[in-house]
C-alpha cells in the first residue's frame, strides 16, 4: 500500500484520467442553512483516499494491539527493577505516542463515518484537545494497571479478563437484544463463517481499545457500517464514571498491599496525581466536545446538557432506591408493632381478670 500510494502521488496529473466520479458533500450549517457541494474525484485521488483510510485503521490496530501491551510491559519492568534506562524510556515514549496517535485517528475516523454526508474539517485546536485528552487518559490507565499488577500479580488477570470479555461481548448482547438479521453485506466474497470471524476480530479490537481508553467508534453490529452513528452521551458518561471508580479502587488496593519497593515513594501524593491526571483527561474531552468538535452544530444537545441530564437521572435512581428501602423497612417493622400491640392487649386483659377475681374474693 505504501509503495502504491507514493507511486500514485508522484504520477498524479501527468496523464489525463479517463473518467472521474462526482461526490456530494454538505457544508456545516451556517445561520441554519447548509449548502451541498459537488466535487469531482479522479481515480488516483479515490485510490489515495482508500489507502489513507486503510492506514488509519492499521494505525489503530497497531496502537492498541501492539504498542499498548508494549508500554505496559516496559513500565512494569521499570517498576520492578526500580530504574529507568535511556533505551527503555525511549521505547515507552514512542509506545505512548503511538497509542495516542492511534486513539486520535480513531476519533477522526469515527467523526468521518458518523457525518459522512458533510464536509468535515478538523481544526488544529481539536487535534490538540484530542491529544491532551488521550495522553492523560491512557498514561493514567497504564500506570494504574502496572501499579496494581506489581503488588497483586494474580488478581490483575481477573481484572483484565473481566474488562476484556465484558467489552468483547457487549456489542453481541446489544445485537441479540435488537433482534436484527445477521449482517451479510460486509464483503461479497465472504461466507457466513468468514463474516463471523471478521465480526469477532472487530469486537476483539473494540475490547482492546476500551481496556485503555474510551473508543470513539462504538461498534454496532446491526448497522451496515458496523459503527454507531448516534452520539450516545449516556454510554460515555457511564463509562467514565465506572472507569474512574475502578481506577480509584485499584489504586486503593495498591496503597493497602504495597511492598518495600515503594518505600521511597509518597503513596498518597502518587494516588492524588493519578486521579487528577485522569480528571484532566476528562476535562480536555469536555472541552473538545463543547467547543472544538468539527460537527458540534449538528448535535441535538451539548455535552453539558447531556451530563446534567445524566446526573439528574442518577440522582432520581438513587432517590427511588432509598424510598424503596424505607418502604421495605416500614413494611418489615409493621408486623412487629402489631404483635407488640397484641401482646400488650393480652397483658392488660390478664391484669383486668386478676383484679376482678381479687375483688370478687374480697366480696
Amino acid at each position: 500500500r505504501c509503495v502504491e500510494a507514493f507511486y500514485i502521488y508522484f504520477h498524479a496529473g501527468r496523464v489525463e484520467e479517463p473518467y472521474v466520479s462526482i461526490t456530494k458533500k454538505r457544508q456545516m450549517p451556517k445561520d441554519g442553512y447548509s449548502e451541498e457541494i459537488e466535487k469531482e474525484v479522479g481515480q488516483a485521488e479515490g485510490k489515495l483516499c482508500t489507502h489513507r483510510s486503510a492506514f488509519s485503521r492499521a494505525s489503530v490496530i497497531q496502537a492498541f494491539l501492539g504498542s499498548a501491551p508494549q508500554l505496559t510491559l516496559q513500565l512494569y519492568i521499570c517498576v520492578m527493577q526500580q530504574e529507568i534506562t535511556v533505551a527503555r524510556s525511549i521505547v515507552m515514549v514512542l509506545s505512548l505516542l503511538s497509542i495516542v496517535y492511534g486513539a486520535l485517528r480513531c476519533n477522526i475516523l469515527a467523526i468521518k463515518i458518523k457525518y459522512d454526508d458533510y464536509d468535515v474539517r478538523v481544526k488544529p485546536a481539536a487535534y490538540l484537545c484530542i491529544f491532551m485528552w488521550r495522553s492523560f487518559e491512557i498514561a493514567t490507565r497504564v500506570t494504574v494497571l502496572v501499579l496494581f499488577s506489581s503488588v497483586l500479580r494474580k488478581w490483575i488477570f481477573l481484572v483484565v479478563v473481566v474488562n476484556f470479555l465484558g467489552f468483547c461481548f457487549y456489542p453481541w448482547i446489544l445485537f441479540w437484544l435488537s433482534k436484527s438479521p445477521f449482517p451479510e453485506n460486509i464483503e461479497k466474497e465472504l461466507s457466513r463463517l468468514g463474516t463471523t470471524i471478521v465480526l469477532c476480530l472487530l469486537t476483539f479490537l473494540y475490547a482492546g481499545i476500551n481496556m485503555f481508553c474510551w473508543s470513539a467508534a462504538q461498534v454496532e453490529l446491526s448497522d451496515p457500517d458496523l459503527i454507531s452513528k448516534s452520539q450516545n452521551w449516556y454510554r460515555m458518561t457511564v463509562y467514565y464514571i465506572v472507569r474512574l471508580i475502578e481506577n480509584a479502587f485499584l489504586l486503593l488496593m495498591w496503597y493497602i498491599f504495597k511492598t518495600d519497593i515503594y518505600l521511597y515513594v509518597c503513596a498518597p501524593l502518587l494516588v492524588l496525581q493519578l486521579l487528577i491526571s485522569y480528571c484532566m483527561g476528562i476535562f480536555f474531552m469536555l472541552v473538545f466536545y463543547q467547543f472544538c468538535h468539527p460537527c458540534k452544530k449538528l448535535f441535538s444537545s451539548s455535552i453539558t446538557e447531556a451530563l446534567l441530564s445524566c446526573f439528574k437521572l442518577l440522582y432520581f435512581i438513587c432517590q427511588h432506591h432509598k424510598s424503596t428501602l424505607l418502604t421495605g423497612k416500614v413494611a418489615v417493622k409493621s408486623p412487629e408493632n402489631t404483635d407488640e400491640a397484641r401482646g400488650s392487649s393480652k397483658t392488660i386483659d390478664s391484669q383486668n381478670r386478676s383484679i376482678h377475681q381479687s375483688v370478687s374474693s374480697n366480696a
